[in-house]
């Protein structure tokens, strides 16, 4: 089955596209469509994935799948949560990001460094689909105080998971993608699928 990937992020196409492999499942990005993101306007993880699926599926004529997703600190109150991909402004990059995110944990002992990725994942079969499926995955460390590592994207050079002797940039593909909090989020929307 084909289903849009309600997405234009060539590291989550990547992942996406290794984790539904197994389950028969073609992922198509977005821009495959030429479909420009919507307006990320929700207050939650939640409603942002819902708003990036139902765009997707309803101008690509496929069900969709979208995440949102995020590090949320605890000493900053849980920041930059849903404000991830824009937290150092509407069009920074993820050395911007990383660089803001730094500043404000400048001086945070590493006791207090906790954090998490979250991710939230939504499957509609439709633009219109009155009960999407939804899942959640949880990756607890901590924030680390430079940058490791060349791989993944977005923050994965500041975030040690625990159990893990480095970053997630410094982890394997396969590693990340048994771990993270978008494996588990996508095992779990597996799981509930029909």
């Amino acid at each position: 089955m084909k289903v849009v990937l309600a997405s234009g992020n060539a590291g989550k196409v990547r992942e996406f596209a290794a984790l539904l492999a197994a389950r028969g499942l073609t992922v198509l990005p977005q821009t495959a469509f030429g479909i420009s993101p919507p307006e990320e306007t929700g207050a939650s993880f939640l409603d942002n994935a819902l708003i990036k699926a139902r765009h997707a599926a309803e101008r690509s004529g496929l069900p969709a799948i979208a995440d949102d997703s995020g590090i949320e600190v605890d000493a900053l109150g849980g920041r930059p949560g849903v404000r991830s991909a824009r937290y150092a402004g509407e069009n920074a990059g993820d050395a911007e990001n990383i660089a803001r995110l730094l500043q404000e944990m400048t001086g945070v002992p590493e006791a207090a460094r906790t954090a998490r990725f979250r991710c939230v994942l939504v499957f509609v079969r439709d633009g219109a689909d009155p009960a999407p499926l939804v899942a959640e995955g949880l990756w607890e460390g901590h924030v680390l105080t430079a940058p490791r590592g060349a791989g993944g994207f977005g923050y994965d050079p500041v975030f040690q998971p625990a159990g893990f002797p480095g970053s997630v940039a410094e982890i394997s593909a396969a590693d990340k993608n048994r771990a993270s909090h978008r494996a588990q989020a996508l095992r779990a929307l597996m799981a509930a699928l029909p």
